[in-house]
Parts: C-alpha cells; structure tokens; sequence
C-alpha cells in the first residue's frame, strides 16, 4: 500500500489542480492495472477508478452494489501504487454500511494511497447511477455518512478529499437533489456530484447553485446525461469529469470482435500490433524498463542478456 507521504503528494497534487482557475481535471475511468498503465503512459493528470468497471472485470458481475469495500479497496490499491504522485480518484459507493463502516472505508482508502473519493446517498442494494428506480436514503442518513468520513479524516494522518455525491435528481427532482448536495458540503464534503443530469441547463445550473464548491460531471455516453466534450464541461463551470466507460466500452467492441474472428474463421485478425509488435511492447506499457532497471541498479544480473 502507499505510504502516507506519497498519498498526501497525491491529495496535494489533486487540490493543486482544483485551485487552478484556468484548469478542469480530467479523468479517465480505469478498472485494473493494464488500463491504469495505459492511461499514464498517455499522460493523464489524474484517473478515476470506475465502481461499474471494477465490478465488471474483477467479478464478472454488473454493477448492482455488488462489488465489497475489499474488491473496491484492493484494485484501488493496486492502481494508486502506480504512479503514487498521479491522483486516484475512486467509486466508494454507498460506504458499505452504516457509519462505522463508511469509516473504516475512509480509512481503507486513505491508506490506499486514494486522492478522493465519492460517497452516494442510494440504499445499499444500489444500481449504476444511469440505470431507472433508483431508491435513496433519506437526508439525514446521506449526511451521517459525509459526516461519518470527515470525522474519520480528521482523526487519522494524511489526507483524503470526499466528494458527495446524491441520485435523487431522478425520483426527487432538482431543487431536492440541490439541496442534499448544499446540506453535504456544510457538513463537510469538499466536491459535489449531481448523478444523472438530464439537460446542458441543468449541467450549468448546479455549477451556479453550488459555487464556490467544486461540481464534478459525469460523462457515460448512452446514459442519461449530455455527452459533454472537456471544453463544454469547463464552460458549464465544471471543475471535474470523470469517463467511467472510457475504456470499457472499446474493450468490448475490440475483444468481442477479435473473439467472433476467431470463432468463425479460426484465425485471429490481423490487426497493427500482430505485424509489428510483440509481447515485449505490451511488457513495455506496464514498466518492463523500470524493472529491469531496478535489477541492474541493485546489483542483480537476472537480465543482463536482455528480454
């Protein structure tokens, strides 16, 4: 796990970008590792570990509240150690329980090496914040368990930000949905997150209603929500958008295809890699020459002959 004052290069990394008035943080959803890799080798300032994606490739299950705070703790985890001074920002879900449990995940993650994390108010058996009849706990319950992980934050080193985060736009409607976000921020949420916007004037109204506090957007193409470019998110007044399905979705399409090529040819496709790539070039995505660099430095000669 990372050691603390590589989490807090990481938290201060992330607020650093936030108090940028010129910039909106960027993030690509990653699940595992691979595409954790491919997202800082592209140079990414900050990833997002998506719950719907980490429900998927680890348990081969969709996104229906599934996934335990160990299955979220340990890829999350396995992701910020990467590269400890690029923040991760991770899907906690509803906590995982009551506000004993939405500490211990607080902490969990803390010493996971996360930058931020956001917090729902669903019930426990929640579902993919762009799926229909989402069910919400009441307000106050939402709010014990923001106030839940500020109290643990302050009680342990280091640091972490929390994002609130409210699904009641769609059974409640806007002006509730605002207000649970406004009540989460003064009982100490740093970031606010409006699940499943329907409209660009909506997008740019909770900007309004919540400034000065950081809104984040969330961008799933085919959801509920404006498929809003970067730019268009910055002009809204957003300061943060996550793409959870970023790489899910051309997995998909490129793996499914690759699979039914050959299962009905009984070859697999030619693609760009296969003619001029090898096994080594994928190794080199995911540090090869970090690794072998450390074996040399510390004397050993396990590769002196090359891989």
């Amino acid at each position: 796990m990372a050691n603390q004052a590589e989490q807090q290069t990481a938290v201060a990394a992330l607020r650093a970008q936030l108090a940028d008035p010129d910039k909106i943080v960027v993030c690509p959803g990653v699940y595992d590792g691979f595409t954790a890799r491919m997202a800082l080798k592209a140079g990414f300032g900050c990833l997002y570990m998506t719950g719907a994606g980490t429900t998927m490739s680890r348990l081969g299950m969709p996104d229906l509240g599934i996934a335990t705070l160990n299955d979220m703790r340990e890829t999350a985890s396995m992701i910020a150690s990467l590269n400890q001074r690029v923040p991760l920002i991770a899907d906690a879900d509803t906590g995982y329980g009551g506000p004993v449990m939405v500490g211990r995940t607080i902490a969990q993650y803390m010493q996971a090496g996360v930058a931020a994390l956001h917090l729902e108010d669903q019930v426990q058996s929640k579902r993919c914040g762009h799926l229909l009849n989402k069910q919400i706990v009441p307000e106050d319950e939402f709010l014990s368990r923001i106030r839940a992980a500020v109290l643990v934050r302050k009680q342990r080193v280091g640091d972490i930000l929390i994002i609130a985060r409210t699904d009641a736009l769609q059974s409640e409607g806007y002006e509730v949905a605002r207000d649970r976000l406004k009540a989460a921020v003064a009982a100490g949420a740093d970031i606010a997150f409006l699940e499943g916007i329907t409209s660009k004037e909506q997008a740019k109204q909770i900007c309004l209603d919540m400034a000065p506090t950081p809104v984040l957007y969330n961008n799933v193409p085919g959801g509920v929500s404006p498929d809003l470019s970067v730019q268009e998110a910055k002009e809204l007044g957003f300061k943060l958008i996550i793409y959870p399905g970023l790489c899910l979705q051309p997995v998909f399409e490129a793996v499914t295809k690759t699979l039914e090529t050959l299962k009905e040819s009984g070859a697999p496709p030619k693609s760009e890699f296969n003619s001029s790539g090898s096994p080594k070039a994928l190794f080199e995505v995911v540090g090869l020459h970090e690794c072998l660099s450390l074996d040399k430095a510390a004397g050993g000669a396990s590769y002196n002959g090359g891989v």
